[in-house]
């Protein structure tokens, strides 16, 4: 899908995600219920089901050609077969929705070919809007956003599971590792504005969890990849990735270079 087409609903998106902002952060204030699902027992909540629903009901609205994927939504593999499609977390974060802890958001992407070519992802609670479309760069709240440059690893602030960060402490006593940031969408989205110059994802990451973020990663300069430099890929069969970082182009490759020389210390 060209920017062309892609930029006229750049609005309208950010329209809507704030309307599923509102439903979670109404839906929070309720007496609402949660419980946990599929074999890791990962939370759910009234929350993602609301706000998956309305999500669905407007973005295909929106783009009626394109499939859908979402994690609170059956997968049909016969969806993956369309070239467009919506790729939607409606809570990432949802354990820190339930405990009251402000880092959660709700992610959507528009995927073309494999690759994210729109992206919105919200944090209601501190009302934080980042968008972007391909081509066209990245926003905070409408303000152009850019990666952090350099590719010095001492002084770096990163944040990821604390066995990577332990393992380059290793080498690199003076990185900066950031408290954990409980939606891994925002995680990765951090590098996008310099808030963190580096963020990592475990493997067993999904698409929903990962196709907004990598669109305002590169968008804003930056890089994600996996451990071997590989860009990933969407709404393909295989929706689970392996271990991800994201980070400004300089200091990407010089982690890239650390993770090659030292893959069994990172599996």
């Amino acid at each position: 899908m060209p920017a062309s087409e892609c930029a006229p609903l750049r609005a309208p998106l950010e329209a809507v995600m704030r309307e599923a902002g509102a439903l979670a952060l109404a839906t929070r204030r309720l007496d609402y219920k949660h419980w946990t699902k599929g074999e890791d027992r990962s939370p759910v909540s009234d929350a993602d089901i609301a706000v998956n629903n309305l999500l669905q009901t407007r973005l295909t609205a929106l783009a009626p050609h394109a499939g859908w994927l979402s994690e609170e939504t059956e997968d049909s593999l016969s969806g993956r077969s369309m070239r467009t499609a919506w790729i939607v977390d409606p809570i990432d974060g949802t354990r820190a929705f339930i405990s009251g802890k402000p880092d959660w958001t709700i992610s959507v992407a528009l995927v073309g070919d494999g690759r994210p070519e729109l992206a919105a992802l919200y944090a209601p609670v501190t009302d934080e809007m980042f968008l972007a479309v391909r081509g066209a760069g990245a926003t905070l709240n409408g303000i152009a956003i850019v990666a952090s440059g350099g590719d010095a690893l001492d002084g770096a602030s990163m944040a990821g599971p604390k066995r990577y960060l332990d393992r380059l402490a290793d080498r690199h006593p003076g990185i900066l590792a950031q408290p954990k940031v409980h939606s891994l969408a925002l995680r990765l989205t951090r590098v996008a504005h310099g808030g963190l110059d580096v963020a990592f994802a475990s493997s067993g990451s999904h698409d929903w969890d990962l196709a907004a973020a990598d669109l305002l990663v590169h968008e804003a300069g930056g890089a994600m990849t996996d451990f071997f430099g590989r860009t990933p890929l969407y709404n393909r069969p295989q929706v689970v990735h392996g271990a991800l970082i994201a980070a400004g182009p300089a200091r990407h490759g010089a982690l890239l270079e650390q993770m090659r020389n030292r893959q069994a210390d990172f599996a």
